[in-house]
């Protein structure tokens, strides 16, 4: 009786295990299915108030590896009040990432604090954190289950930070992506807060190939569900691969534009 008991116990635990290891290796080919190791591209952002009111703003996004670092270069193109503002990311093959922001009316550039990651971006929807690629190594990941959306058949991901100051850096309790078991796109992902009550729902459309097999999504939209708020970026255009020098991706060359 006692052997299958632990023959039960072994199989019980054994599951957990698989189910875990499952979720996390589903979660990689999600980021592999969209992993670009240079690209560029021109987007418009629009942010809707609870009054349906919407502000317009035009950016241009780089994007470039070196060195297993991936630095993002964002630029603020139009409308005047915000032109000029300029975001850096280096994001870290083997840990967190640095970021830094640079204010033209200030004529100043500021590192971004660990707990600004999860503040707006820019009055919108977005985080500062949605802006670079989540560590996967920062999160337990769990397979929660299957559900069609949109016609897709996708797995139900979620990945809970391991610490609550990622949980505060990240701005989420937990996340739920969900996956398609086809090609391994995210089509939605849920993000909970601190309470666990539904914050914020982001949208995943357009996804278009590119040259390597890699996919691109042309629009993702984010709705705040607590405060009525939503956001929209738009990629204009695109263009996969890039020749800028790494001179490009620094702190010194956020002021010259």
């Amino acid at each position: 009786m006692k052997t299958k008991i632990l023959i039960m116990t072994l199989l019980f635990l054994a599951g957990i295990s698989l189910k875990a290891q499952d979720a996390t290796e589903i979660a990689g080919k999600a980021d592999n299915a969209i992993d670009f190791d240079a690209l560029e591209m021109t987007a418009t952002l629009d942010i809707h108030d609870h009054r349906g009111n919407v502000r317009t703003r035009q950016v241009a996004i780089a994007t470039r590896t070196f060195d297993e670092t991936v630095k993002t270069l964002i630029r603020f193109l139009s409308p005047a009040d915000v032109r000029g503002t300029s975001m850096l990311i280096h994001d870290y093959e083997n840990g967190g990432d640095d970021m830094w922001i640079y204010m033209p009316a200030l004529r100043r550039t500021r590192r971004i604090v660990s707990s600004e990651r999860s503040a707006s971006f820019m009055g919108s929807e977005f985080t500062n954190a949605d802006m670079s690629s989540h560590n996967l190594d920062d999160f337990s990941h769990n397979l929660l289950g299957s559900e069609t959306i949109g016609g897709k058949d996708c797995w139900l991901i979620e990945s809970v930070p391991k610490t609550p100051e990622l949980e505060e850096e990240n701005g989420f309790s937990r996340m739920v992506a969900y996956i398609d078991k086809e090609n391994f796109l995210t089509y939605k992902v849920e993000y909970y807060d601190p309470d666990n009550q539904l914050h914020r729902i982001m949208n995943i459309e357009e996804y278009r190939r590119q040259a390597g097999g890699r996919y691109f999504a042309f629009k993702m939209e984010v709705q705040n569900v607590q405060n009525n708020r939503r956001s929209v970026m738009s990629v204009d255009q695109f263009q996969s691969g890039s020749d800028l020098d790494e001179s490009y991706f620094t702190v010194s060359a956020l002021e010259d534009f």
